[in-house]
């Protein structure tokens, strides 16, 4: 069993683990964010990867979200667990905390490519569960071990960025009844999802967006202070949560393509079928 870790901002590597090396990983979609980090915990595979690059060059919205499942689907990965910063839209919901969400809104805008199947080729899948409850509940036990504040579910809306929100848009998004705000898991989520991957994201509260007028305003240099303060409990959590995670996947998220291929295997062409071979190659049958 492999389990991926992708680290977001402030998380570029991964401590307290037997590495074996970075390998790069090509894929048909581009390059992934960087090469992956292959280690061991205990008795557990790990493949590590930082989402916006080792040295942090990739914005949110031009991170190639494709290549970066499909590259843990090449190395053979089943399981991700996303570590990612995010602001805070309730008052209860305090800076340094964490939050296992549960759900997801889409507010990008920009051209990200949230599927695989987009040549010659109709996939649906279901999604009103997009996160692994299985995974989920691992992450909310061992953050509660380690003795950190954390929230059980709650909405993560996705924004486009790189600027935060304008103080309409977090009073609006609070109306909405969205509890975190961030710019990057919603896609993961969906891809992982028809990669039949299982997802969930471990959400690092780093400030108040801007919708709470009696804090100071929302900065790069703030939410980069506040991550780096919970980079040793996230570490924490993912210590713990990695050896308690079962090779038995019992969850829907290992059988999401069943049924959901519509186009008929004569009518997919040759190219389609060689480049998803590692995602539909079990399905797809003349």
């Amino acid at each position: 069993m492999k389990i991926g870790v992708i680290g977001g901002s402030g998380i570029y590597d991964l401590e307290g683990v037997e590495k074996e090396g970075w390998k790069r990983v090509d894929t048909p979609f581009g390059e992934p964010s960087s090469e992956y980090l292959l280690a061991r915990l205990g008795d557990k595979e790990i493949v590590f990867l930082p989402r916006h690059g080792k040295k942090h060059t990739i914005p949110p919205s031009f991170i190639n979200y494709r290549a970066n499942i499909y590259g843990f689907k090449l190395l053979g990965v089943e399981r991700i667990i996303s570590v990612s910063a995010c602001g805070s839209l309730q008052e209860e919901i305090k800076p340094l905390s964490f939050v296992i969400p549960d759900q997801f809104v889409d507010r990008t805008n920009q051209a990200r490519k949230y599927t695989f199947f987009d040549e010659g080729i109709v996939v649906h899948i279901g999604f009103s569960h997009p996160v692994c409850l299985y995974l989920s509940e691992i992450l909310y036990e061992a953050a509660k071990e380690v003795g950190v504040e954390v929230k059980k579910g709650g909405t993560y809306l996705n924004m486009e960025g790189p600027q935060f929100s304008t103080l309409a848009e977090s009073n609006l998004y609070r109306q909405w009844g969205m509890d975190i705000i961030g710019m990057t898991n919603l896609a993961e989520a969906r891809l992982a999802r028809e990669a039949e991957i299982c997802y969930a994201t471990l959400a690092a509260v780093t400030d108040y967006d801007c919708w709470r007028q009696e804090t100071e305003e929302v900065t790069a240099e703030m939410v980069i202070e506040n991550l780096l303060k919970n980079v040793a409990n996230a570490k924490k959590i993912l210590s713990l949560a990695i050896p308690k995670i079962k090779a038995e996947r019992g969850c829907l998220c290992a059988k999401a393509l069943e049924n959901s291929v519509v186009t008929r295997a004569e009518s997919i062409p040759f190219p389609t079928k060689e480049k998803l071979k590692p995602i539909i190659g079990r399905l797809i049958k003349e």
